[in-house]
């Protein structure tokens, strides 16, 4: 099997059947469809034994105790079956031949082991790029030079060798149920470089219940995972007023940890002793304007 899609889900039993109808409909049926339900209160079960049962192509479905995103999509690189590891989210959905461009892609770089995978773009329902369009063509590069070298914007469709993701699991910190998955992604972008194709194959709407429209609030309480994003973020070769933001956030999240167990570091740069009251003022401000 060349495909792994797979879907980490929490109460979305509104709207997740639009993802299964764009598999249903997908031009290609090498993949299986992974869903690690985390949590859910809903009837999110029934429903994918309902689906299960129609048999149009392989699903499975775990359930789990609620841990946070992170720790599903953890669940699912062990899991996985598939050579290529696909995240969609339960709230978004695929172009009907988002699968072939995907597979055709990678039949090209397959055998190089440079490559950690291939990557597309994702679009609105509208089919308005997101981050804008700004044809690069193909590009050849990690996801770190993707963004701050060539500086593409906006969030992109990444589909990963399965045996890449095993090879950087996401941190989990007890107690905390969020680790940006860009985190990984750059610690991959250490090692491997992705193909970057010009197709719009993944369609999103970020929704008012999403992650993306919650981020501070999400942050703010998960501190070490945040905390440990931005500090590794400095060690990068990314420009430096790029570096001066993620010192003033590690900093800004490092207040909420109420233990005091901020991610420990090493080699501090004189820079981040600067920042530290521009950090701590945005602190001040996130509590007085987000709700806990």
């Amino acid at each position: 099997m060349k495909l792994t899609i797979f879907t980490p889900t929490y109460n979305r039993i509104y709207i997740i059947e639009n993802l299964y109808k764009s598999l249903s409909k997908q031009t290609c049926q090498d993949f299986e469809w992974l869903v690690v339900d985390d949590g859910s209160t809903d009837n999110t079960g029934e429903l994918f034994l309902d689906w299960t049962k129609e048999e149009k192509f392989s699903i499975r479905y775990i359930k789990q105790e609620n841990g946070g995103k992170h720790r599903a999509i953890n669940r699912g690189v062990k899991e996985a079956k598939g050579e290529l590891f696909f995240i969609v989210d339960s709230d978004d959905y695929l172009a009907e031949d988002a699968i072939e461009k995907i597979l055709s892609c990678y039949d090209k770089i397959k055998d190089k082991k440079e490559f950690g995978g291939v990557c597309g773009l994702k679009c609105y329902p509208d089919g308005t790029r997101v981050g804008g369009e700004d044809d690069f063509g193909m590009l050849d590069c990690n996801s770190l030079d993707f963004r701050y070298k060539y500086k593409v914007k906006g969030d992109m469709a990444e589909v990963i060798r399965t045996d890449v993701m095993r090879e950087f699991p996401i941190p989990e910190f007890q107690g905390e149920k969020f680790c940006p998955e860009a985190l990984f992604f750059n610690r991959i972008a250490q090692k491997y470089i992705l193909r970057y194709f010009y197709e719009k194959i993944y369609i999103c709407d970020y929704l008012p219940d999403g992650l993306t429209a919650n981020i501070t609030k999400i942050r703010m309480l998960s501190p070490k995972s945040s905390a440990l994003f931005y500090a590794e973020l400095t060690k990068y070769r990314i420009p430096f007023v790029q570096k001066l933001k993620a010192a003033i956030n590690y900093w800004r999240f490092s207040f909420c940890d109420r233990s005091n167990l901020v991610v420990k570091t090493k080699g501090i740069n004189w820079y981040w002793v600067a920042v530290m009251p521009i950090g701590y003022a945005i602190y001040k401000r996130d509590m007085k304007t987000v709700k806990l």
